[in-house]
């Protein structure tokens, strides 16, 4: 089984050699800006309680979180979009690990600003067989205190790459959800969290399959 951060810092690796420097300056500059705006403090942690909320799935069905709470514990993995080479290496290494996931007795659900049929896309990509939470205009992340908007410096970098975050993600805004990894109990209390707003870092699946392991 692949690593996640090798096939991060790989892919990192790869970037600094063909991506011009300026460029990196500017997204580790609005990186550390936004690490430094305390927006990881923010964020529901470890002890808070999950907010209840329904969505629809990548299929466009209604989904209540408080009912999958009811059959198991949930890992709830909060990304940017299908658009995003990082969640693409993440939920590729999630679905890596699905197997094990499920025979802890715990259910993977994923949850983007992107439109349903993005959504969709993302799934099939990965033939990743979970429900994928459409939370358009990012209400929900707000509620868990994830959401920043994108910088101006970063919007003509983005759209010179082919990405356009309204268009993705179905309104006229620029706001995004840190990536961020929760494992919530069936009592709807976060027992462990992964918030960081440096989107390249992400939670290690082989250390959530830890965490879900009987102690």
């Amino acid at each position: 089984m692949s690593v996640l951060r090798d096939e991060i810092d790989a892919y990192n690796a790869a970037k600094q050699e063909k991506v011009p420097q300026e460029i990196l300056a500017t997204m580790a500059r609005c990186t550390e800006e936004l690490k430094q705006s305390g927006i990881e403090d923010r964020a529901l942690r470890a002890g808070d309680r999950m907010p209840d909320f329904e969505l629809p799935n990548q299929h466009g069905e209604k989904r209540r979180f408080a009912d999958y709470l009811r059959e198991s514990r949930v890992v709830l993995n909060v990304y940017r979009g299908g658009w995003c080479p990082y969640c693409n290496m993440e939920m590729k290494a999630l679905h890596d690990v699905l197997p094990e996931i499920e025979t802890s007795g715990a259910r993977l659900v994923g949850m983007t600003p992107e439109t349903p049929d993005k959504a969709m896309g993302t799934a099939e990509r990965h033939a990743i067989a979970i429900d994928i939470l459409s939370d358009t205009g990012n209400r929900v992340a707000e509620q868990m205190g994830l959401v920043y908007e994108l910088p101006q410096s970063l919007r003509p970098i983005y759209q010179k790459l082919g990405i356009d975050i309204p268009e993705y993600n179905g309104d006229n805004s620029f706001t995004l959800p840190v990536p961020a990894t929760y494992i919530v109990g069936q009592d709807g209390v976060i027992v462990h969290d992964f918030v960081n707003a440096d989107y390249t870092q992400r939670l290690e699946p082989a250390q959530i399959v830890a965490l879900l392991a009987p102690r």
